[in-house]
């Protein structure tokens, strides 16, 4: 089992593989403002509940 299936926090890779997008979409959608990030030491993480609902999951 992932880790990332229980995660709070997401990579990016890890959060397109959990609402079927590509790595892309996801790095656009954190560019464009719609997709929010936190910064924790070196790497951006996605928190799980705001991505779920960014792609209209109630969570």
């Amino acid at each position: 089992m992932s880790t990332s299936s229980t995660s709070l926090a997401l990579t990016m890779k890890d959060a397109a593989k959990l609402v079927g997008v590509d790595y892309r979409t996801i790095k656009l959608g954190i560019e464009n403002g719609t997709i929010p990030t936190v910064q924790l030491g070196p790497r951006r993480m996605i928190p799980r509940i705001p991505l779920l609902r960014a792609f209209g999951v109630d969570a």
